[in-house]
């Protein structure tokens, strides 16, 4: 079913209230303007007096503008709601990063988004004669706003030191892991390793070694299939590839052939090493680990568990 005369018009009324927000071009589209009316509770036939504040994932937001404003959207485009629209509204201060769980990681498929205190109240007085003054009144804080809410965000984050330079990772259980493989397992099993590669949850590239990338001839063309750590150990010539798995991503069979066909390489050797918190985590994958891989588990982190047979750490030759 087309959307109807009325779920346009309000969707055009959206568009235009994320205008006199100040909202950027990029983020004044329908898209844009879905978000803020699901976030806001509002379906077609209700006022804005009316507006709520839930609780919303990104894929009920999709759902949301299917179900009540009939534009469905595909899957495969959650990431651009969450990366080109709700990511904005975030850093402007009009919505919430889970504001139920601020320890939440930032990858989590439990990660929610809820419109500020101050846009609700000013949402509902929209189609009164408070308005205009509202909007001037609320345009006059939204940076203040902004910094308010971006603090206790800051505040989470994961410092991590490389070459006396700290680095800030997003907050949350996986990137804590990537500071503890850095910090804790490079120490001890990659004597002499040079830092080539750290990801991060919202910043895919936190961290890359350029003259390491150019010297190795590391593929970083493809960085996007890179796993979270990548080591280089110059005396041995190895490529360590490290996952932290803290919710999904060992290197189970799949990753690994991925891997091996972007690493694939006649100047290095490659290892695989899927990284835990503790033996909990491990448990729940470890049926699906590749053979020729390592595991490490910050709870025993001067232990590895070898899948590789007979052979210890060190990339798998045929």
């Amino acid at each position: 079913m087309k959307p109807s005369k009325k779920t346009k018009q309000r969707i055009d009324l959206a568009v235009k209230i994320l205008a006199e927000l100040g909202m950027p071009k990029g983020q004044q589209n329908k898209r844009t303007g879905l978000c803020l009316l699901a976030l806001l509770g509002l379906k077609p036939d209700m006022a804005f007096s009316e507006a709520q504040n839930p609780l919303m994932g990104i894929t009920p937001i999709m759902e949301f503008a299917a179900l009540h404003y009939k534009e469905q959207y595909k899957p495969n485009t959650r990431e651009t709601f969450r990366r080109q629209s709700i990511h904005q509204m975030v850093q402007a201060g009009l919505v919430l990063y889970n504001p139920d769980d601020d320890n939440r990681s930032t990858n989590s498929p439990q990660a929610v988004y809820q419109i500020s205190p101050e846009l609700l109240e000013l949402a509902r007085q929209y189609e009164t004669e408070n308005w205009d003054i509202a909007v001037k009144e609320f345009s006059k804080i939204r940076q203040t706003l902004a910094e308010k809410y971006a603090k206790p965000r800051n505040l989470k984050h994961v410092p991590i030191m490389i070459n006396e330079m700290e680095i800030m990772l997003s907050p949350g259980k996986h990137n804590e892991l990537v500071k503890a493989i850095i910090e804790k397992f490079a120490p001890v099993f990659l004597h002499g390793a040079q830092l080539v590669y750290v990801g991060d949850t919202q910043n895919k590239s936190a961290y890359v070694n350029v003259d390491m990338i150019k010297t190795t001839k590391i593929p970083f063309d493809e960085h996007n299939k890179f796993p979270d750590v990548v080591f280089y150990l110059p005396k041995e010539k190895w490529v360590v590839l490290i996952e932290s798995v803290t919710s999904h991503g060992p290197m189970d069979s799949k990753r690994y052939f991925e891997l091996s066909d972007v690493f694939d390489s006649e100047d290095f050797g490659v290892v695989y090493v899927s990284a835990f918190k503790d033996r909990a985590t491990f448990a729940k994958y470890s049926s699906s680990i590749a053979w020729e891989t390592e595991v490490w588990i910050e709870d025993n982190p001067e232990h590895l568990i070898h899948y590789n047979g007979t052979k210890f750490l060190g990339p798998y030759r045929k």
